[in-house]
């Protein structure tokens, strides 16, 4: 099986089915009946299934082992940041980001240790979603993608892109590249189980909140963390996009996805264990990463 044109067959399959959906009244999400079928089927299958499978992975896996391969994985998503900060020509935080994977695959032992952090080599979350709003292309319709999560139209595509240049993409036997990429998607699941709380607490519908964190939270990173301020009716004028000259902030950290409630790429930063020493996934406001779980992710 080639696991890395799952996403392409899933992106398929939604635009044909929402090609009889669109009903919604929230201009965001016109999809919003279908978009709800999917929150609830993603919701099911990880609690039957990916929540059992990373609890038994935080029981099994020691902490320091975790806090290895969470490096690992996030050195190889440093290559698909590096990629889209060459396509917004953000050069410097390109220069800063090779940095890093040469870093951390030479010193930190191709990843398993996060030394480019050390030596002030921050991490930073860019993504093909992102470099598409950077050139002017709006995120489309808000969109819950089987097992992937939360999501739109452009991020949707951008998802897609990023994993044709996601390294675990070449990796010739299938068998080891499909363990590879399970053990990373499990791995992000097993980070949101101590925080699952905050989303319990956070909202009385659970598929409005994440829909609105999460296209609030790609807004942002879009625009770098200064998105143009919104426009109220009372108001004349619109406020023009402002774009920083830094790169994206460091509290966004791994612009990952993740399955099931988080999705691959799961823009996703995700929890961190609190016994495992900060990693390049974590350090993450706990809103933005739980957004993710998709009800209950991820990138």
């Amino acid at each position: 099986m080639r696991l890395f044109s799952f996403p392409h067959s899933i992106l398929l399959l939604v635009s044909l089915v929402l090609g009889g959906c669109a009903t919604g009244h929230n201009p965001k999400d016109p999809f919003e009946s279908f978009n709800r079928t999917m929150y609830q089927f993603n919701d099911t299958v990880d609690k039957a299934v990916a929540k059992p499978v990373a609890q038994g992975y935080n029981a099994v896996v020691p902490p320091p082992a975790r806090m290895m391969l969470s490096s690992f994985f996030s050195n190889l998503n440093d290559v698909v940041v590096t990629v889209n900060d060459l396509l917004q020509f953000k050069i410097v935080q390109a220069a800063s980001d090779t940095g890093r994977v040469l870093v951390n695959s030479t010193f930190g032992l191709l990843g398993i240790a996060d030394v480019a952090t050390a030596v002030g080599l921050e991490k930073h979350n860019e993504d093909f979603g992102q470099t598409l709003g950077y050139w002017g292309l709006g995120s489309g319709p808000y969109l819950v993608l089987p097992l992937l999560g939360p999501s739109s139209v452009r991020d949707g595509l951008g998802l897609y892109a990023d994993s044709r240049t996601n390294l675990l993409s070449r990796v010739k036997h299938v068998d080891t590249r499909n363990e590879a990429i399970v053990t990373n998607l499990v791995g992000r699941r097993a980070a949101l189980l101590n925080d699952e709380t905050v989303l319990d607490e956070a909202s009385i519908d659970r598929y409005a909140f994440i829909r609105d964190a999460y296209l609030q939270h790609r807004q942002s990173l879009v625009y770098d963390g200064n998105p143009p301020r919104q426009k109220y009716d009372d108001e004349d004028e619109d406020s023009k996009p402002v774009k920083s000259d830094k790169g994206s902030s460091n509290d966004t950290k791994d612009g990952s996805r993740f399955v099931l409630g988080n999705t691959m790429q799961l823009d996703y930063s995700f929890a961190s264990d609190k016994s495992v020493k900060s990693s390049p996934q974590e350090s993450v406001p706990v809103v933005q990463r739980i957004w993710l779980s998709q009800g209950g992710n991820s990138r």
